[in-house]
């Protein structure tokens, strides 16, 4: 909230499985800091994933936007593990088909390193 200098224009999207989850989480507490909702939704990456055809076929999820939509406002992508960083330029891409943030930040619980692609979070669980 002090990065963004308040949570008026801040969206959280969870990526699935386990950032949905945690996404609502966050949106819980930041609303209990600034006395305001904080839009949650998801962003399913299926589609955008470069290992699409390497691996046995998915279900493909739900996408679900806040109703004020992403453009123009601070979007945190949120998941559980930043690893590889190949989910976060999944969702990246899938961000970028569905309009134009401000600015995508990245709030993970665990960052294991060993990254294949420049990609850092901005918040890391403790």
């Amino acid at each position: 909230v002090e990065r963004a200098k308040g949570a008026d224009d801040v969206v959280l999207l969870g990526i699935p499985t386990r950032g949905v989850h945690l996404a609502g989480r966050l949106a819980a507490k930041l609303a209990e800091i600034t006395s305001r909702p904080v839009p949650v939704g998801s962003l399913d990456i299926t589609m955008y994933r470069d290992d699409l055809r390497l691996k046995p076929a998915r279900a493909i999820g739900r996408t679900e936007i806040p109703a004020d939509g992403i453009d123009g406002r601070l979007v945190v992508l949120v998941d559980d593990v930043l690893f590889s960083g190949r989910t976060i330029r999944a969702a990246l891409d899938a961000l970028g088909d569905i309009g134009r943030p401000r600015a995508v930040q990245l709030a993970v619980l665990v960052d294991r390193g060993h990254r294949e692609l420049p990609i850092r979070a901005d918040y890391v669980g403790k």
